[in-house]
């Protein structure tokens, strides 16, 4: 039986991901993984147990607030939303993702 192929993400991006994930419309939870799997062509899965606490994070930071709602199968559910001051901070995180995936594709690079 093959082993699935599973990316790990490193310290740090979960937040960013969610906040790009955030970027068009508030999303429930799921929706929010859901997204992520999409955007990343089905590589990146996060799981709940990663999930929730990264929402719990973020809203303490402020970058997202969340209010509850009904999802399209109609049930409760809390929804997550960028705030302004979380649009700045994907921002910084994005300048700061593309600066560091340069260099370490320089030091791949460098025989």
């Amino acid at each position: 039986m093959p082993k699935e192929d599973k990316t790990d993400l490193l310290q740090g991006t979960l937040d960013m991901l969610i906040l790009k994930a955030l970027q068009l419309e508030p999303m429930h939870g799921f929706g929010i993984s859901v997204r992520i799997r999409q955007m990343s062509d089905e590589v990146l899965q996060v799981e709940q147990g990663s999930l929730y606490p990264a929402l719990y994070r973020l809203e303490e930071q402020g970058w997202i607030k969340a209010e509850w709602g009904v999802s399209d199968n109609n049930r409760k559910a809390k929804y997550y939303a960028l705030t302004a001051a979380g649009r700045r901070q994907l921002e910084a995180e994005t300048v700061n993702w593309e600066k560091l995936t340069a260099a370490i594709n320089l030091v791949l690079r460098t025989v």
